[in-house]
């Protein structure tokens, strides 16, 4: 079987094991069921921006042509730092997009990918954004009316845990072993203002994350379109937004949003 199109990011389902399904242009390719067994994809040598459809030469910021990426709400420097939010002040590239994405309750969160690490995000992603970052373990730590907010308790705890994932030790499944979530959320409660205090999340329930993996390499790398036309295997897990094949290479599907491929399963 064959599928043509651009590709978005893997959308996800909270499962045991995670769901993944993979956008390419008008079809939705169920990844699980494709576990264990050899699949192809082939670049097609075309790239479409995902907000204005045109065709890009290079792709900035996971899917962008070079126009909208210095101009789309998208990519706003609010999306990477989160306390550089104005639009509680009323200025944005988009106010309306700004309404529906900034000016919406957010979650400070505390999760287990390759170490422990702290992330904001909106309501409505929960618990996609940990899905995608990989995580076996989260917990929200605040609640906040708007990004702004949020950014500002991220930043507050920065100076005593990590905001960053270790892509290869996830995907090697090389995670720290013994952290009591609900006790370092009760640390890290401590280390805020009186005032960010205030917004601490009432819920202290531990999601946990398993994912559809055969077995995880003890070695990984990195493969991508601009430098494979082609890249193919045998499918063994999915993790994060990863395709991991049974050789210990792996394919991210955020990075190549927008790139036309040819998918044979």
């Amino acid at each position: 079987m064959r599928y043509n199109g651009a590709l978005l990011k893997m959308e996800t389902k909270l499962a045991n094991p995670v769901e993944y399904d993979l956008p390419i242009g008008d079809e939705l390719v169920y990844m699980n069921h494709f576990i264990g067994k050899y699949i192809a994809f082939k670049w097609l040598k075309e790239i479409c921006c995902v907000v204005c459809g045109k065709k890009t030469n290079k792709s900035f910021a996971q899917g962008f042509c070079y126009p909208c990426f210095i101009s789309a709400p998208e990519t706003s420097e609010c999306i990477f730092r989160p306390e550089l939010c104005q639009a509680q002040d009323g200025i944005a590239r988009d106010m309306g997009w700004a309404e529906a994405h900034c000016l919406q309750e957010h979650f400070v969160y505390l999760a287990i990918s390759s170490g422990i690490k702290v992330g904001v995000t909106r309501s409505g992603q929960v618990p996609t954004r940990w899905i995608d970052q990989g995580a076996w373990q989260a917990i929200k730590l605040a609640q906040t009316p708007n990004r702004y907010i949020a950014g500002l308790i991220e930043v507050a705890l920065k100076a005593h845990i990590s905001d960053r994932t270790h892509w290869q030790r996830m995907l090697k499944n090389q995670h720290i072993e013994g952290v009591e979530l609900m006790e370092k959320k009760k640390e890290m409660i401590a280390h805020l203002s009186s005032d960010l205090q205030n917004y601490e999340s009432e819920e202290n329930e531990i999601t946990e994350i398993n994912y559809p993996v055969n077995e995880y390499p003890e070695k990984v790398k990195s493969l991508s379109f601009d430098k494979l036309e082609e890249i193919c295997g045998r499918l063994w897990g999915i993790k994060g937004q990863y395709l991991i094949f049974d050789d210990g290479t792996v394919l991210n599907m955020r990075k190549h949003t927008g790139y036309l491929v040819e998918l044979e399963v």
